[in-house]
């Protein structure tokens, strides 16, 4: 893929941002239960436990919908580090609960990705956390760089696919 069509690609991902069918494109949903360890001396989790939430669906996402795990992508010598997070705590989760970690990834710019996160009780539907992630692209010494065609080719794909099973 040609540099500039690349940046086609990465302009009309962008773009899509304000189209919700394409905010959607690409979610994925995860449970897990709080465990133990997570909570603190008042018998909910502790609030940095989220950001480990989110980390725990932005994983699952890209590895049932882009079909590549993290170790892939580093491996190709891409990474992904955080470059932004926002939070909203709005509600308490205790031991034993059940979540659910409702994932999106959008485009953000030439060379991010923003992960879009809701956490609910999967059992009350309560909202426990929201928020975002964006996540610059680098190479392995950590100098910003263009998302590698491969994975914007991926993106697309998995993106249409996501499209097409909506249809």
């Amino acid at each position: 893929m040609s540099r500039a069509r690349l940046d086609s690609v990465l302009v009309e991902l962008a773009a899509s941002r304000g189209n919700a069918a394409a905010m959607t494109g690409l979610s994925d949903m995860l449970q897990l239960r709080v465990r133990y360890s997570e909570t603190d001396q008042m018998g909910t989790f502790y609030n940095s436990r989220a950001l480990e939430w989110f980390e725990c669906g932005r994983t699952e996402l890209m590895r049932h919908r882009l079909r590549m795990s993290y170790a892939a992508l580093e491996a190709r010598g891409v990474f992904l580090p955080l470059v932004e997070a926002h939070l909203e705590f709005l509600g308490g989760a205790r031991y034993d609960d059940l979540l659910e970690i409702a994932s999106t990834v959008t485009v953000s710019g030439r060379a991010k990705l923003r992960f879009e996160v809701q956490i609910l009780n999967a059992e009350s539907r309560k909202p426990i956390v929201r928020g975002y992630t964006v996540h610059a692209f680098t190479d392995r010494q950590g100098k910003p760089v263009r998302p590698p065609a491969w994975f914007v080719e991926m993106l697309t794909e998995a993106t249409a696919n996501a499209g097409a099973a909506k249809a």
